[in-house]
């Protein structure tokens, strides 16, 4: 008997005071059995911070990571096909950087373990040629945190001033502060 998906839905308000940028997003999003829930809302915290503000712009779209290998956790692809942005959850190993990155314009990597700094440790001297990849790590306290606002239907809001974000869901709040590791400096 094959696995099925749980699915979850999500409207998330983002506010980047930090860059002007607002938006409102529903999203619907289909939730492997292994996938946890600390995965599962950083997955959707990545889309809220890099989901397009414009509706013109491509769609920031949920991908098949965990039932298709050669999927990441979300992407932007355009009109004609061409991936925009990649975006993986985890930690990814050299091969499939390198791999993707070839093939996209953007790449951009959330890890959020409490073994991220031993995997980066051992992967950061290996990239370097990597100008189109940015790395970030959510600390492991701070994403098992933000699990607790898992629920089938969630109301969320997202916000972003001076490099911290913080989520809540009208009683419960968390900050986030995300490390960047490798890549160009946003903003």
């Amino acid at each position: 008997m094959a696995l099925k998906a749980t699915i979850y839905k999500a409207k998330v308000g983002f506010s980047d005071l930090d860059h002007n940028v607002y938006a409102d997003h529903s999203v619907t999003i289909a939730r492997h059995p292994s996938e946890t829930d600390e995965r599962l809302l950083v997955r959707l915290l990545a889309f809220a911070l890099n989901a397009p503000a414009n509706p013109d712009d491509d769609p920031l779209e949920f991908a098949k990571d965990i039932w298709e290998p050669d999927e990441p956790s979300l992407w932007q692809k355009s009109r004609t096909g061409r991936i925009l942005h990649w975006i993986d959850l985890g930690q990814p190993d050299e091969k499939r950087l390198l791999r993707v990155s070839a093939r996209v314009d953007r790449m951009s990597v959330y890890s959020f373990g409490a073994s991220t700094p031993v995997w980066w440790r051992d992967l950061e001297p290996r990239i370097t040629r990597l100008q189109n990849l940015t790395v970030w790590q959510i600390p492991s306290a701070q994403s098992q945190a933000l699990a607790s606002l898992a629920e089938r239907t969630m109301q969320l809001q997202v916000t972003v001033q001076d490099g911290v974000i913080f989520v809540e869901d009208g009683t419960r709040s968390f900050q986030v502060v995300p490390k960047r590791l490798w890549g160009p400096n946003p903003g």
